[in-house]
């Protein structure tokens, strides 16, 4: 099935975009947390700026989203997203579960993501860095691989690696202590710094030494927004785009935090609105000109 708009990420922004275009009559997939947006979910001080929800705290404001979503039959597909490929008239979007959706257009509402890439990981990208083990793990049975965990979520995949690869060198960017059922997975706690290589990535730099690998595995709760679609304009971790959500991709929208400061709710929601706006006008116009 190709969808009308795929939209990646459940924050305010995501959720907007979804409910507009639910009530515009279009097929919708919203892929992320059924938990909502993490950010809100540790915000436990009144929110006072959020039109028609007074004083309410974040964890409140997700379950008055939450039942809104439910009202309108809108699901939420918890896949991560790990790659967006421009296929002409569509765009190709590869899951965590190492399947494929399609839509005709995509609203990027991830949120921002900390940090930056490492030395080398754009550089390497493909060859031997990858953001998705299930999809990439069978390239490298039999192997050595590293993984780079962003949280306790990412364990279940460096799990999966432990079934294909010879060693896992599972190194966790977060306190709580990973566990998991093949032996073969090292917990390393060291920094990871930059990853190495000539034609191809073959090694994992750390604050204490260099632990020689065939592939750097990345996992963080979201991608950076250039890793995420080949050929998308951003500005260090931001999107690009113009007043009417869209970015330099035809059929491509960004909204909320993914598109820089401020960082706040409501224009998170307002630039969902927008993009899921923009959204329907282009295929709207497709199906105009493919009459």
């Amino acid at each position: 099935m190709r969808y009308d708009i795929a939209i990646i990420g459940t924050g305010p922004a995501g959720l907007e975009a979804a409910i507009t275009a639910k009530v515009r009559n279009k097929t919708v997939a919203l892929y992320g947390n059924r938990l909502l947006s993490n950010k809100m979910q540790v915000v436990d001080h009144p929110i006072l700026n959020y039109l028609g929800l007074p004083s309410i705290t974040g964890k409140q404001m997700a379950e008055a989203f939450t039942r809104q979503l439910a009202e309108l039959g809108v699901e939420i597909t918890e896949q991560k997203v790990t790659s967006v490929y421009a296929m002409g008239d569509y765009y190709g979007l590869q899951l965590g579960n190492g399947e494929m959706a399609e839509a005709t257009t995509v609203i990027l509402a991830s949120g921002v993501v900390a940090g930056k890439p490492y030395p080398g990981e754009e550089r390497f990208l493909g060859r031997g860095v990858s953001y998705c083990a299930t999809c990439d793990a069978p390239l490298y049975k039999g192997k050595t691989v590293a993984v780079i965990g962003g949280s306790s979520e990412e364990e279940a995949e460096a799990d999966f690696l432990g079934e294909v690869c010879a060693k896992v060198y599972y190194l966790p960017l977060y306190k709580d202590e990973p566990s998991f059922t093949h032996e073969n997975i090292e917990i390393v706690k060291e920094k990871p710094l930059e990853i190495l290589g000539k034609m191809k990535a073959n090694a994992l730099k750390t604050d204490q030494r260099e632990i020689n690998v065939d592939c750097v595995f990345i996992l963080r709760a979201a991608v950076f927004p250039g890793q995420l679609v080949p050929g998308l304009a951003s500005q260090g971790n931001a999107v690009q785009v113009d007043l009417m959500m869209k970015t330099n991709l035809p059929g491509l929208f960004a909204a909320g935090d993914i598109t820089g400061q401020p960082y706040q709710y409501i224009k998170a929601a307002g630039q969902g609105n927008v993009a899921a706006l923009s959204a329907v006008s282009y295929i709207d116009a497709l199906k105009r000109a493919n009459a």
